[in-house]
């Protein structure tokens, strides 16, 4: 398969002109996923760390959330109120979404790779009611609640109090207990920004949202559904990508998924033989993810039916490789927590072009603005920025109504994000407005990790940005002055590096350290992101001229 010679004629606009929103004034996201498919349709695979293998249907799927709403019930859970997830891959933790959903609660989605500052926040920010996780996080989710007084239950955990058993709750609720009657616009879903512009912010989402990913979602899979389709994603359930760019739409359609836990980094031949063992079709495969399929020479034809990415742009070269070892024209798609799946590509409906984002998917109005808001001409860099109204809008930030004001304005979603639009309706990324990081698929906000740079006693100020990687597209990278008085060594460094992997997430933590005995700042007293990156952008080309 070629890039070159992928020859597609181009019914974009026809797409565009038939397409209509048919948003119903009664749905629930529970009764979408689960409740209105056969009950001996196969939903997941469930793949184990220990090797073990079991598959579920949508009968059990639809039993147990119910089970499970019936039992968060009887906990005290109402509408409204929040039932964090902190769990892994696994069958329980879409159970524990389907059921939160059907409860009329919003789900909390919560990454077991979160240290105790990052859960912390998120935890005492949300105030859940209820945090569902497994034994090897309960006692973490315990102490970063403080006091809020959540109850904690335990997947595959100890009965002992103050701890409620996942598998007590489903047994003691009622298999026929009913959804609650909810809107496109009732919340079911708070989802956390990586705190590019501060702390992480909880985006609200109605039950409307899934409806809202479903053009990009159908199409980016080039005509999602088929026959023998089943999806899989490495990626985590936790973000906005792993749960309404794969999981989620999947079981709207009734299609499997292949659920898999794996102890330890990603590994490109496991992640081969999961998609052939398992007879994958559909995949979400972060860009990091395609690079390391690439340099570990993973050949997988025939196998692959459709692919997606989003993150960072894959180039010409990347397609190319995965057009010739996997098979497929991986569809490239753009969006944010607060707005997602917006733009992209369709391979069998218009011509991939390498460099481009794509095109904005039928039923998003997706522009590029000016400073003041007006829609720009072709090919002039401003803000990209999304009208509403639209489904997969968020409602606003949870508790904070003058961000929410600040991304929301005039009739516009504003994503921060910087882009030109060519003529033809193709979009290109250009930067970013705000100082967002993008590293091997998941977008760092620099605020979070340099509050806890500052936490440690070597550490008087640090300011982080992003620098080129060429496996992670880019890395983290900080700059750090030390207290009066402390030797930079190496062996600082390792222990500051340390300090963050182990207090936010494996992924935040700086893979490179610069100590310097001050930071550009402004008269305000902030620091220059900007001035560090001009500075080491500067640094490189001197460097490369040598």
């Amino acid at each position: 398969m070629s890039i070159e010679g992928h020859d597609v004629g181009d019914r974009y606009q026809d797409l565009c002109d038939r397409f209509q929103w048919d948003v119903p004034t009664t749905l629930n996201l529970g009764w979408w996923c689960a409740d209105r498919h056969p009950a001996t349709a196969l939903a997941m695979v469930e793949l184990g760390p220990d090797g073990t293998r079991r598959e579920h249907t949508f009968g059990e799927l639809s039993t147990t959330s119910s089970r499970l709403a019936a039992g968060l019930a009887e906990l005290g859970v109402d509408i409204g109120d929040r039932v964090a997830i902190l769990l892994p891959q696994r069958f329980e933790t879409g159970v524990a979404h389907l059921a939160a959903y059907k409860l009329g609660a919003m789900a909390v989605p919560l990454s077991i790779l979160f240290g105790p500052e990052a859960l912390g926040h998120r935890l005492q920010d949300a105030e859940p009611a209820v945090v569902i996780t497994d034994g090897d996080h309960a006692e973490l989710a315990l102490a970063c609640l403080e006091d809020v007084p959540a109850t904690v239950v335990v997947v595959d955990g100890p009965a002992a109090a103050p701890l409620r058993r996942f598998d007590d709750l489903v047994a003691s609720g009622r298999a026929d207990a009913a959804s609650v009657q909810t809107g496109p616009e009732t919340p079911a879903l708070v989802i956390y920004t990586s705190g590019t512009t501060g702390r992480p912010k909880g985006a609200q989402h109605g039950h409307r949202v899934l409806l809202g990913h479903l053009p990009g979602f159908e199409l980016s899979h080039d005509g999602f559904p088929q026959p023998g389709d089943r999806f899989w994603t490495p990626a985590d359930w936790a973000w906005i990508g792993g749960l309404m760019d794969a999981l989620m739409p999947s079981w709207y359609h009734g299609v499997c998924v292949v659920s898999s836990r794996r102890d330890g980094p990603f590994d490109p031949q496991w992640a081969a033989r999961v998609i052939a063992d398992e007879q994958v079709r559909n995949c979400f495969l972060p860009p990091t993810a395609l690079k390391q399929l690439r340099d570990a020479e993973v050949h997988l034809p025939g196998r692959l039916r459709s692919a997606m990415s989003g993150g960072e742009a894959l180039g010409a070269e990347m397609l190319q490789w995965a057009a010739e070892h996997l098979g497929v024209h991986v569809n490239e798609i753009y969006g944010q927590t607060e707005a997602n799946y917006l733009v992209g590509n369709s391979s069998i409906n218009w011509p991939i072009r390498p460099g481009s984002m794509g095109r904005p998917y039928p039923g998003h109005h997706v522009a590029v603005l000016d400073d003041d808001g007006a829609p720009l001409p072709a090919d002039v860099l401003g803000e990209i920025a999304l009208r509403l109204p639209d489904p997969v809008a968020f409602l606003g930030y949870w508790h904070c109504p003058e961000e929410t004001a600040a991304k929301v304005r005039d009739g516009w979603v504003h994503t921060g994000d910087s882009g030109r639009v060519a003529e033809d309706g193709y979009l290109f990324f250009a930067g970013r407005l705000d100082d967002v990081i993008n590293s091997a698929g998941y977008r760092i906000g620099p605020t979070e990790i340099e509050d806890c740079l500052i936490g440690h006693p070597a550490v008087v100020m640090a300011a982080v940005i992003g620098v080129p990687d060429p496996v992670r597209g880019e890395a983290v990278k900080a700059f750090i002055q030390l207290r009066e008085g402390v030797e930079a060594t190496s062996e600082l460094e390792r222990a500051i590096q340390e300090h963050v992997r182990t207090r936010l997430a494996a992924y935040e933590y700086p893979r490179q350290i610069e100590f310097v005995t001050e930071l550009p700042m402004t008269t305000t007293g902030k620091v220059q992101r900007k001035e560090l990156r001009r500075i080491e952008k500067q640094q490189k080309d001197a460097s490369a001229s040598c």
